[in-house]
């Protein structure tokens, strides 16, 4: 307590340097990933043409090949995340991938109905970071808002 009876200012914890991920996204990317390759590698093994002659040999490459190339799709949605470190954010999205500083990003936006939030940057750029996901339910909304305060605590550091 101070000398005026008033309470100490309780020192402010930063947020979480944590990664962000989606929860539901990624799990249901990793689940149908390796559904796809058992699927598609039972299909090339087990079915039999039309005709007589049954599949030949590159038509059950070619359905092994299909399901690994679906699980890859699948497995680039589970890896989408959003790294922050102290230059700024890493974002990971399905298709490539970019690291943001703290000082470009002007705004974090979650509105009603988005699938994913949105960082508005200072050059009117928009960046969506797929990594958190309105499919996680409630959770995104406090993903969204430690995102929002990781980049107001970036603007106050020395």
């Amino acid at each position: 307590m101070t000398s005026e009876g008033a309470p100490d200012p309780q020192p402010v914890s930063a947020p979480s340097r944590e990664p962000f991920r989606s929860r539901r996204g990624r799990l249901m990317a990793t689940v149908m990933a390796v559904v796809s390759i058992v699927l598609f590698a039972l299909l090339a093994v087990l079915v039999s043409g039309v005709d007589e002659g049954g599949w030949v040999v590159a038509d059950r490459v070619m359905m092994a090949v299909i399901g690994v190339g679906l699980a890859l799709v699948l497995w680039r949605w589970a890896a989408v995340r959003a790294v922050p470190d102290d230059t700024g954010l890493n974002v990971h999205n399905l298709i490539g991938q970019r690291h943001i500083a703290w000082d470009e990003i002007e705004d974090v936006t979650f509105d009603d109905g988005d699938p994913w939030v949105s960082l508005h940057l200072k050059d009117t750029e928009t960046v969506a970071v797929m990594a958190i996901q309105r499919a996680d339910g409630p959770s995104s909304r406090a993903e969204a808002q430690r995102l929002a305060d990781l980049v107001a605590a970036s603007r106050h550091q020395p």
